[in-house]
């Protein structure tokens, strides 16, 4: 007994999933037979428990896409605003200084100019780097400062990090060009 307690006997052991997958084919083959092709209705019985495993797993996982969708932040609320009532929103932040919430505002009132002239079409759940990336490309010139504003966004919303005056005026700046510029033509 001393013997098989010995350590290169322990690790040339099978591992649990060795011994799992070991034991589902005997089960297999115990119903297969000698030479024999498995019944169907042992074929359909194994996808259902393949099946039934796979949703599962991807149910508790959030879904399809859920995990990534859930986890962001909305750029724009689901009720439908206008540019101007963020622009206010902001405005009002930006007087009590409170920072951190007057650049989300300015991003909310950004991405909604770009919809409200039809430079991004109407998408829920946007998130602020799909806003400076669609943004960017119907206003090349801006694209590298909406992307700045999208990082000022998310670190605002997803970092909790604070932002200052700066990054606020760099918003309202932003905001001001993209009411002016004058987008490219796609071909």
């Amino acid at each position: 007994m001393q013997e098989l307690s010995r350590r290169e006997y322990q690790d040339a052991k099978p591992s649990l999933l060795e011994r799992a997958l070991t034991w589902f084919w005997d089960q297999l083959n115990s119903i297969v037979g000698v030479g024999g092709a498995p019944p169907l209705l042992a074929i359909t019985l194994i996808a259902l428990a393949v099946g039934a495993v796979v949703a599962y797993a991807v149910n508790r996982s959030g879904g399809l896409h859920g995990t990534a969708r859930r986890k962001t932040i909305r750029v724009l609320p689901q009720r439908h605003t206008t540019a101007a009532e963020h622009r206010a929103a902001a405005q009002r932040h930006a007087n009590a200084e409170e920072w951190d919430q007057a650049v989300v505002e300015r991003f909310r009132a950004i991405a909604r100019e770009l919809e409200e002239r039809a430079l991004l079409n109407l998408q829920p759940g946007r998130t602020a780097m799909e806003v400076a990336r669609d943004g960017g490309k119907a206003l090349p010139d801006l694209a590298p400062d909406l992307l700045a504003a999208a990082h000022h966004f998310d670190d605002v919303s997803y970092g909790h990090l604070n932002v200052g005056p700066a990054a606020y005026q760099a918003s309202s700046d932003l905001d001001d060009r993209v009411r002016a510029a004058r987008p490219v033509r796609v071909r």
